[in-house]
């Protein structure tokens, strides 16, 4: 399974299928070609992430004109992330197949739609099943778009994973002001209208100038694509399911302190608006945190990343445990984001690293999928156990628990890397 000559350090030519009449185009990882293409992703990804933002937004003024309770209309926010991770499996399935192109317009028409959708729904049920739709537009703009620019690169690949999953960041950091602005100014409806038509037509554009930069590629064809340079042992299943497990657990813990800081502050005293400035930080550190592991990942790999990331997740924790000062919170939230940022792109990192790259989109998806339930249980548990205790201090604690699964899981794949690598001598590349 194994070809233990490692990849020279520009990667050979990949090429597109061949066709009648047509000579094959070759393409060569970690050129120019691949940069412009990077930069078209990561566009693309910010402005196709605006669904998991602006209901953030709205939730309070969508609640009052329907009559419904905070919980009612949270569940757009519930649905808009299944439909996000389970369209990201479906996504990638269609990118393992027919390619990237055809994933990205399927998307780009859930995501139009769907917002118009949200704009003209008369009652709130209609509103929360236009949000299911909404995430299914998202998403192929993650795991499927991350799992597509692990093919462009070889040397750096690590970096260019982590640039594109900054995608959804990025737009946590464009969209809130501009639908606040919407909402204000147009209402919520026009608003949801116009990101549907601006954002379908503007991706569109920028989907169209990626196909012609990938060509013939733009259809992947992976008899040519590198063998996987890391041998755990384990079937893609079996790796998968652990994968998996591990995403959960850590996005469990993840979910404390993203969900529940606004909250946090305000039981505090501090107010709501200091904790909105808090994940604010935590967000933009979360910024460089994933570029960061990107690079770190092109020296050390996706296993010992992932570690590193897990481990300072922990870290963080802990420190809410003991410290809750205005000052200290602001401090530690900041160091939140530069720990955790890199957590999830890893996974990918793994993917690509240890698994065929035939089906490479596909089981992305299904490890992104389960780090959305684990985010979703993360941020339902938390409250959960704040009801049963009145304080956040088991909620930190209980986050800190399911880190110590994630490192556990982490470390068994670390472990089996090593053995293989011993056993296939010192050719092998990890």
């Amino acid at each position: 399974m194994l070809d233990h000559k490692a990849p020279s350090e520009h990667g050979p030519a990949v090429l597109a299928p061949n066709h009648p009449g047509q000579r094959p185009a070759a393409f060569t990882p970690d050129s120019r070609q691949a940069w412009v293409r990077l930069v078209l992703a990561l566009v693309i990804g910010s402005i196709g992430a605006v669904g998991m933002w602006a209901v953030v937004v709205v939730i309070p003024i969508v609640q009052t004109e329907f009559g419904a309770t905070r919980g009612a209309v949270s569940l757009a926010f519930t649905l808009m992330m299944f439909g996000f991770g389970l369209g990201g499996v479906i996504a990638g399935k269609i990118t393992d197949r027919f390619g990237i192109v055809l994933a990205m317009a399927i998307s780009i028409a859930f995501l139009g739609i769907a917002n118009v959708l949200a704009g003209l729904s008369t009652q709130l049920w209609q509103f929360v099943a236009a949000y299911f739709l909404i995430g299914l537009g998202t998403s192929a703009t993650f795991a499927p778009l991350m799992a597509e620019a692990s093919h462009w690169f070889e040397r750096y690949r690590g970096l260019a994973v982590t640039i594109v999953a900054s995608g959804n960041y990025v737009a946590g950091t464009m969209w809130p002001p501009i639908v606040s602005w919407g909402t204000e100014t147009i209402g919520w409806r026009y608003t949801h209208i116009g990101i549907g038509i601006v954002c379908a037509s503007t991706m569109a554009l920028l989907v169209l100038v990626l196909r012609a930069q990938m060509g013939d590629d733009h259809v992947r064809d992976h008899a040519n694509a590198p063998p996987p340079r890391v041998d755990l042992k384990l079937s893609t299943n079996t790796l998968t399911v652990l994968l998996s497990i591990a995403s959960i657990s850590c996005c469990v813990a993840m979910a404390m302190p993203q969900v529940h800081i606004v909250a946090y502050c305000g039981d505090l005293g501090y107010g709501v608006a200091r904790g909105a400035e808090m994940l604010s930080l935590m967000m933009g550190c979360g910024i460089v945190s994933r570029i960061g592991s990107g690079y770190l990942a092109d020296k050390i790999g996706g296993i010992h990343t992932l570690l590193v990331g897990s481990l300072a997740q922990g870290f963080a924790l802990v420190f809410y445990l003991f410290f809750d000062s205005l000052a200290s919170l602001y401090l530690i939230s900041a160091m939140f984001g530069l720990f955790q940022g890199g957590i999830v792109p890893s996974y990918a990192i793994i993917v690509r690293e240890a698994m065929p790259a035939s089906e490479a989109a596909t089981r992305v998806g299904i490890v992104i999928f389960a780090s959305v339930f684990g985010m979703s249980f993360g941020g339902w548990v938390s409250g959960v156990i704040f009801d049963a205790t009145g304080s956040y201090a088991a909620a930190f604690a209980n986050g800190v628990a399911w880190n110590a699964l994630n490192i556990g899981i982490v470390v068994l794949l670390l472990i089996r890397s090593r053995i293989s690598s011993a056993k296939a001598g010192p050719g092998f590349a990890t």
